[in-house]
């Protein structure tokens, strides 16, 4: 009898674990699509560095603004503009389906940090084609338009090729080509380094996929075949 009621303990610990699962992954779960497996984040804020768990933390009043960084060099290379069409006009705080609240643009599609960039002072480290797959939250002249964020914590920062970026909480801020339409969010713990970022410049661990690779960069002008996202080890964005 003893032996029984392990068994059927151990069976309901198993479908507590599934229903877990199922709670966290995203709207239409695909295991291809999210590295294979969801999991509870509380299983892996011990190794993330600057984690939270919780989906909707306030913003500290008392955090100090960001202040951009200094450009990185001189001339004309720090004059870059660019066009409307491609400029990040709003940060909005708005909550999707078993992550909770992410920061997305105006065109609804959420924003995520990179672990390898620099929050004090401000630095993007994803250039070539880590911007081809990350594309940065460019901004020009105008500041974004934002709704549930707090002004504080936006700031920009001069990346490599004298564009502005976006940044919360000194975190640049981007997009994940991965993402195909608004809401979805299949960037998150992609290659262990990126995270969707919530309102006060933290990470969202509500849902933590197993790591998973990029997509690959998308084929350039001369026609180049698009590379094989499980093919390259070496890839790190």
């Amino acid at each position: 009898m003893a032996s029984d009621k392990r068994k059927l303990k151990v069976i309901g610990v198993g479908l507590a674990a599934v229903v877990a699962l199922t709670a966290c992954a995203p709207a239409g779960y695909n295991a291809a699509d999210y590295g294979n497996a969801a999991q509870p984040a509380s299983n892996n804020v011990a190794a993330t560095p600057d984690a939270t768990g919780t989906a909707e933390p306030e913003a500290d009043p008392t955090a100090e603004s960001t202040a951009p960084a200094a450009p990185s060099g001189g001339g004309e290379a720090n004059k870059a503009e660019i066009s409307d069409e491609v400029a990040t006009t709003e940060l909005n705080a708005r909550k999707v389906a078993r992550m909770g609240t992410t920061v997305q643009d105006e065109d609804g599609f959420v924003l995520y940090r990179f672990d390898e960039d620099e929050d004090s002072p401000a630095k993007s480290n994803c250039n070539g084609d880590c911007a081809k797959v990350w594309p940065p939250a460019l901004t020009g002249n105008g500041e974004p338009k934002l709704d549930g964020v707090d002004e504080s914590l936006v700031g920009t920062v001069t990346r490599a090729d004298g564009t502005k970026q976006l940044t919360l909480k000194g975190w640049p801020l981007y997009r994940y080509i991965g993402d195909k339409k608004a809401g979805q969010w299949k960037g998150q713990n992609v290659g262990g380094k990126w995270f969707v970022i919530q309102p006060n410049g933290t990470k969202n661990l509500t849902c933590l996929p197993a790591v998973s690779k990029p997509v690959a960069p998308p084929a350039d002008a001369a026609g180049e075949a698009e590379k094989d996202s499980d093919s390259g080890s070496d890839i790190s964005y």
